[in-house]
Order: C-alpha cells, then structure tokens, then sequence
C-alpha cells in the first residue's frame, strides 16, 4: 500500500510541473527567451517536485527542464499571455 501511495505522489507531482510549466512557459516574446524561461520554471518545479516525492532531485530538475524548454518552443506570445 506505501508503494502505491508513493506511486501516485509522484504522478501527481509530475502533473503539477506540467502543469506549471505551461503555465509559464509563455514568458518572453521571441520562441527562444520561452524556451530558456520554461527551462528554468521546469528545472526549479522538477527539481522540487522531486524532493517532495523522494526522487532523485537532478533526475527532476532535467525532465522538467526537458518539458519546460519543449513547451515554450512550441507555445508562441499569443498561446500563453500572463498579462
């Protein structure tokens, strides 16, 4: 049952930085300025994603980088507009 529980910490945990990495991706106005800001709003929500659960905090901050730098390529400044 703890192996279940943990299980479903840790896909909720990844959920939370898709979700905030979406989220933020959309700052900057040219495709590499989001790229580079969702990097970093993923590195830092993987990295803490992974901590909480109990996972590996490099392993985290990569995924989440890896996500986070794929969402603000493929999002332009009129996908996402935080203003």
């Amino acid at each position: 049952m703890h192996t279940q529980i943990l299980k479903n910490s840790r896909i909720l945990a990844l959920g939370a930085v898709v979700a905030l990495t979406v989220a933020l991706a959309g700052c900057g106005t040219t495709t590499g300025e989001r790229a580079t800001s969702g990097a970093g709003v993923g590195a830092a929500v993987g990295a803490g994603a992974a901590a909480v659960t109990g996972g590996s905090v490099v392993q985290g901050a990569v995924i989440g980088g890896g996500v986070g730098a794929a969402t603000g390529a493929a999002t332009d400044k009129d996908d996402i507009n935080l203003e």
